[in-house]
């Protein structure tokens, strides 16, 4: 399977054999999982202070005869404050009472993750990332026309760039501005760069989002476990995408 590449002036100017990768059939089931996963270890585990609304003197007793008891008192049967002398104060401790505990608060040792095989995962990264090769995953995921060959690949340059305005020259050049205009009004997702090493140029564009080959993830591909991103590849990364998976479909 081959593709076309383009310039930084938006003109194709050889064409370059892709991995297999490219090949490989659309899994949205397990793409769907793969994303899931991925933000599932994006949350941070939470939960209460492990004595809240016990750091008081308030406790129940439940034998008449004691020192404290509330029984014969003509007061509910619940823990209340100790006060001098024998009195007893405000009710307290228990989820009904002011400053109480919660009844089932959340627990920081909860399990938040939801796993999954490492196979089903690289199963799935690679089924996303041949999704942005296929025009009509594309164009629906999108909702834009796209007339631009898939996947979409560009001049190794470009991870030299140095300024925003030079990548956002290079996206116009693409006919990408439209597409990046529209992402950066209603707040959703943009075109993914894929690089081999980072570059700060693009990073600034809203909509824009830019990540090594390394750290790529379906998450990056089908935000919202929907595949079919825009994906901008440069030349270097291709190459890393062909040594990372080799041959294999």
């Amino acid at each position: 399977m081959k593709a076309s590449a383009y310039s930084l002036e938006g003109k194709i100017f050889k064409e370059i054999e892709l991995p297999k990768i490219f090949e490989e059939p659309p899994r949205p089931d397990l793409i769907k999982r793969a994303v899931l996963s991925d933000e599932s270890r994006l949350k941070q585990p939470k939960g209460n202070y492990r004595w809240a609304g016990f750091e008081t003197s308030a406790r129940y007793v439940g034998r008449k005869e004691d020192f404290g008891a509330v029984k014969n008192k003509g007061i509910p049967h619940l823990p209340h404050e100790v006060l001098p002398k024998g009195r007893l104060g405000k009710v307290k401790r228990v989820p009904l009472a002011v400053k109480g505990h919660r009844a089932h608060p959340p627990k920081p040792e909860k399990k938040i993750v939801e796993e999954i095989n490492k196979k089903e995962y690289e199963k799935a990264l690679k089924s996303a990332i041949a999704t942005t090769a296929v025009h009509e995953m594309v164009e629906k995921r999108m909702n834009e026309k796209i007339s631009l060959s898939l996947p979409l690949v560009i001049e190794s340059k470009f991870e030299q760039l140095k300024k925003t305005k030079e990548a956002m020259a290079v996206f116009e050049a693409l006919n990408l501005g439209r597409l990046i205009e529209k992402a950066k009004n209603n707040g959703k997702k943009g075109p993914l760069v894929v690089v081999s090493k980072l570059t700060n140029a693009a990073k600034n564009i809203p909509g824009v989002e830019v990540v090594e080959v390394s750290k790529l993830k379906v998450m990056h591909l089908a935000p919202g476990t929907h595949p079919g991103r825009l994906t901008i590849y440069t030349e270097n990364a291709i190459g890393e995408l062909s040594q990372r998976f080799g041959d294999k479909a």
